[in-house]
């Protein structure tokens, strides 16, 4: 773990700063601002640290927020992929958090994660249960559970699951013809509105940035690899060893989101952690962050607080 030297930059987040950490053999870009204990947020696909921009100055205000952008995302470094997908595995991630941890001198923090970023919140709380106080999950069941309960409607509305799974460079090669206009065709039909209105001109911005970048496309690609076979044998290896989320979990679904297709999304959850609570959020999409942050922020004050 080391810190690259460079004086900190203003982030496009109001009231945090910017700065580029090595860490776990990468660099990544994280955005941190506030007071207070220690709160991670980690991002989902296909954005990056902006997911949180309606959220982070309020929860800044009791907490000291800390939101990376996921190795390959926002401005953090793109790694090169390997045959076993080991690479852009949420244990590797994991291993990015903690670095950031300890280069903040963080022994234990609560962390609090949106769809893959949410996948990487719930693999650090297994593989380093010492190190998180309270866990907050957004919009996901775990990687197995997910791929247990596909049906044709469930295909259908996850189709990405299998496209950007696809050996390389067949999904890269058919976004980056056309990446902003699936960049935005898939943020409007994940919405409850099914269009682009609940996101901010900057996080627009930061998300079509991505989408512009083949070395990003390939790095989202590899994201869900990784979770089509790396993270899902280790979820299969944890379930058969029976082990447990020990951190209280708060579990936030959207009404209209993908975990609501599995029949029981907090019946799932319960199954994997020993202290379970939450809630539907009604009137959003998949991104409940931006869609809906009033609720979104109640939720988490009231579970880390």
């Amino acid at each position: 773990m080391e810190l690259i030297l460079e004086a900190p930059m203003d982030s496009a987040i109001s009231g945090f700063v910017k700065e580029q950490i090595k860490t776990n053999g990468i660099t990544l870009s994280v955005h941190h601002g506030g007071h207070g204990a220690p709160l991670i947020l980690l991002h989902g696909y296909p954005q990056n640290h902006m997911c949180w921009s309606k959220v982070a100055p309020d929860l800044a205000r009791d907490f000291y927020v800390i939101i990376p952008d996921l190795r390959g995302y926002g401005e953090s470094e793109v790694v090169a992929a390997d045959e076993e997908h080991r690479m852009y595995s949420k244990r590797e991630m994991a291993l990015d958090v903690a670095g950031v941890m300890d280069h903040f001198g963080i022994e234990k923090a609560h962390i609090a994660g949106h769809d893959r970023g949410a996948r990487v919140a719930y693999r650090f709380a297994l593989d380093h249960p010492d190190r998180i106080e309270r866990l907050a999950i957004l919009e996901i069941v775990p990687t197995c559970d997910f791929w247990a309960a596909w049906d044709a409607e469930l295909a259908m509305k996850a189709y990405h699951w299998t496209f950007l799974a696809q050996p390389a460079p067949l999904p890269e090669r058919m976004i980056t013809t056309d990446g902003l206009a699936y960049m935005d065709w898939t943020l409007a039909s994940w919405t409850y509105a099914k269009d682009l209105s609940a996101f901010s001109d900057a996080a627009l911005a930061a998300y079509r940035s991505q989408a512009a970048d083949p070395a990003r496309i390939a790095a989202m690609c590899n994201d869900y690899r990784a979770g089509a076979f790396f993270d899902r044998g280790l979820d299969a290896e944890d379930r058969a060893a029976g082990r447990m989320i020990t951190a209280p979990l708060c579990f936030l679904w959207a009404e209209a989101g993908f975990p609501a297709r599995t029949g029981d999304p907090l019946g799932i959850w319960r199954a994997w952690a020993e202290n379970v609570t939450g809630q539907a959020v009604a009137n959003t999409g998949h991104f409940m962050p931006e869609e809906q942050p009033k609720a979104v922020l109640a939720a988490l004050r009231a579970h880390f607080l």
